[in-house]
């Protein structure tokens, strides 16, 4: 994963060359700036809260990072287009390793357990920037369908349509005041 160099990002960035064993831990709390930048990047109205608490500890040549993501945010109801608050709080499991496993060759058979786990994400060097994995995890626990209490769909107006538009309609209108003569 590449470091951002926007001001406004959030910076998740570790340092894993001499990880103690226990790992170490990493505190966020997005500031206003990078709340409204992270906040234009996912296309919603707001993010109100966002506090992640991650541990990053020594896993099988690499890192495994646990934590968990505190969010709230607003965004439009896709009926009445009110805003709707919504509480996020999301557990974070996520595996990093050094470098691409094995590139594999065209043609060859590559195995894929589905009963597996996710697969691992790959860093180089000395340091893993977490930040994709801040938004991911946020982006996929932000309802993608959030509605107002009590609104429906039967609710919105329907106007009746006495007979389909069609290209011809605005010609029909033109006959019909040539008849009158």
């Amino acid at each position: 994963m590449t470091k951002r160099q926007d001001e406004s990002a959030l910076d998740a960035s570790i340092r894993i060359d001499h990880l103690p064993p226990e790992g170490r831990d990493l505190k966020l709390s997005a500031n206003a700036e990078q709340r409204a930048a992270l906040a234009e990047r996912l296309t919603i109205t707001s993010v109100e809260k966002l506090d992640v608490t991650l541990n990053a500890a020594p896993f099988r040549g690499g890192i495994r990072v646990l934590g968990r993501l505190i969010a709230t945010i607003v965004q439009p109801c896709v009926v009445t287009f009110a805003p709707v608050t919504q509480d996020i709080d999301e557990p974070i499991d996520r595996v990093f390793l050094p470098g691409r496993e094995k590139q594999h060759t065209p043609g060859a058979e590559v195995f894929i357990d589905i009963e597996e786990e996710d697969a691992p994400d790959y860093f180089e060097g000395p340091e893993v920037d977490l930040t994709e994995l801040i938004v991911e995890t946020l982006s996929l626990a932000i309802d993608p369908y959030p509605r107002a209490p009590g609104a429906s769909l039967a609710d919105i107006p329907r106007e009746p349509a006495d007979e389909p538009e069609s290209p011809f309609s605005s010609l029909k209108s033109l006959r019909d005041k040539g008849d009158k003569s």
